[in-house]
């Protein structure tokens, strides 16, 4: 697989088969990711895989959380609290594109949340990932963690694998932190579902759209 066909065909699954994933080709592609850019080599990702029992419980605990509705204080915010044009027509347009192929009107609030609470069960992935990192980095850090978890992503794709990185996730960093035993000096970034994607389900046609490179990308001498 040429790398341009595995950025191309890179997608957020949100619909996956039950098949495992091999331990081989997991443990594979994290090894090649290691050789992800770092500033001054830090190496900053913390990288905990979960699968069959283990990921099943926290699923099970999960289920529970949103059944009783257990919240927690977030690891931080996912989106900035006032995001302005364009990016919040950005975000707006892909969830309504995803509801539309859901069938789920703007005012099924009830679906809309019912659907959303799928990502919680990794939806329906074998495997998931979590990234963590120690409390005292700083945004350069996370940057190196974005570096390797996109390095992660597409080397998934070359195996034929499919994935879903989870920002979700941080808003349960206690619930994860148990279930990873996470020390306390080290705090939860994100969450990824793997596995193989369930073609059949319409969710996984959707291809989100990108801003055109002219709106994007300043060109100076070239």
């Amino acid at each position: 697989m040429h790398v341009h066909e595995a950025v191309t065909s890179r997608r957020s699954i949100r619909s996956f088969l039950p098949d495992p994933v091999p331990p081989e080709a997991i443990r594979r592609v994290l090894s090649l990711a290691m050789r992800a850019p770092s500033g001054g080599n830090l190496q900053p990702w913390q990288i905990d895989v979960m699968a069959g029992e283990p990921l099943a419980a926290l699923k099970a605990e999960m289920q529970h959380n949103l059944r009783t509705g257990v919240q927690e204080t977030p690891a931080y915010d996912v989106y900035p609290p006032a995001l302005a044009s364009p990016w919040r027509d950005r975000r707006f347009q892909v969830g309504e594109a995803m509801y539309a192929r859901l069938g789920i009107p703007r005012e099924d609030k009830a679906a809309r949340r019912r659907w959303f609470a799928h990502n919680y069960a990794f939806f329906g992935a074998p495997m998931a990932l979590f990234c963590s990192i120690d409390r005292g980095m700083g945004p350069p850090q996370w940057s190196d963690c974005g570096m390797f978890l996109q390095t992660v992503m597409l080397l998934l794709r070359e195996e034929g694998l499919d994935s879903c990185p989870q920002e979700c996730w941080a808003h349960y960093p206690d619930t994860v932190s148990r279930a990873l035993q996470l020390p306390p000096e080290r705090m939860l970034f994100t969450g990824m579902s793997i596995g193989w994607a369930d073609t059949s389900h319409p969710v996984n046609a959707l291809v989100t759209d990108r801003a055109p490179i002219e709106e994007i990308v300043r060109f100076s001498g070239v």
